[in-house]
Formats: C-alpha cells, sequence, structure tokens
C-alpha cells in the first residue's frame, strides 16, 4: 500500500494535524509525519517531495498557518497530489491560511480542507489512496455507511424524545 506523508511547518501545528494521522491509523495507511517549514528548511522540505513517490508515497497532507507556504511548496515539487490544512495560528483565525492555500497558481493544484480541518484531510487522503486500494475503499464504505446509521439512530431518538429531552440528555 502506498503510504501518507503528513507534514508541518511546526510543531506548533501538532495538535490540530493529530487528527490527520488517527484518521489514517484508523484506516490501517502506513504514514510519515515530519516538520519540514517552507521558509527555515526549505532545502530539506523540497528533498522531501522530490523524493516522495521514489519513497512510496501516494498523498501528502501539508499544515501550515500565516503565510501557509508550505502546501504550495510541496506540491511544486512533487507529482503526488497535495492537500492543504490552513492552521488557525495567527489573530486572522486562519483566513490567511486559507487564502494563502487556495489561491494556488494555475498548474499547481493543491487540495484544501477547512481551517484546522485535519479530519478531513485524512478523509481525503484515504479516498485519493483507495483508488488503487479495494480493501481501502472497503473500509472507508464502511466508515461512511456508520456514520450514517449513527444519524439515523439520533433522529429515532429525538423523534422518540422531542427535542428538550433529547438536549437535556446530551447535556
Amino acid at each position: 500500500m502506498l503510504k501518507a506523508a503528513v507534514i508541518m511547518g511546526s510543531d506548533s501545528d501538532l495538535g490540530v494535524l493529530s487528527a490527520a494521522a488517527e484518521v489514517l491509523e484508523r484506516f490501517k495507511v502506513p504514514f510519515e509525519i515530519k516538520i519540514l517549514s517552507a521558509h527555515r528548511t526549505t532545502a530539506a522540505a523540497l528533498a522531501f517531495a522530490a523524493a516522495a513517490e521514489r519513497r512510496g508515497f501516494g498523498v501528502i497532507i501539508a499544515a501550515a498557518g500565516g503565510a501557509a507556504h508550505l502546501p504550495g511548496v510541496l506540491a511544486a515539487a512533487t507529482p503526488l497530489p497535495v492537500i492543504g490544512v490552513p492552521v488557525n495560528a495567527t489573530p486572522l483565525g486562519g483566513l490567511d491560511a486559507l487564502l494563502s492555500i487556495v489561491q494556488m497558481p494555475a498548474g499547481i493544484p493543491v487540495a484544501t480542507v477547512a481551517v484546522n480541518g485535519a479530519k478531513n484531510a485524512g478523509l481525503l487522503a484515504v479516498q485519493i489512496l483507495s483508488v488503487r486500494e479495494k480493501a481501502l475503499r472497503t473500509r472507508f464504505k464502511a466508515y461512511r455507511e456508520s456514520m450514517k446509521k449513527e444519524v439515523l439512530a439520533k433522529d429515532a431518538r429525538l423523534g422518540r424524545l422531542g427535542y428538550r429531552k433529547y438536549l437535556e440528555e446530551k447535556k
């Protein structure tokens, strides 16, 4: 199975990116997690991205706050899909990071999830890798089915209890 890479520009992003790592673990996707900065370790970040395909990676999740250059820098150096996770790391609430990641120039795409949306980045990585891995696709479909059943069970409970009692029990 191809691996996923989870890259952050700073260890302060680990709290956000741990949600992606948990998703990858849940779906049994092998991954490496690294701290590589687009600005402070540019050569190392570019070297990692350039070698990622050869090293057995199939997708890269990259998180960054502020100017958020890391996902784009990595995408420019690899043919692999890159998923950007904008991080709420500044007084702008992550909007600066979001805009930096989604405004990539034509020809260097970066898929982008919500600010601090590392769980969805992990799920998107699973979906990307599942194009090649049928067992992974089966696990992903089962996950979706379990989510559907959970929502329907909550709806049935709400119908039985009424909204006031339902809210009281949720507290």
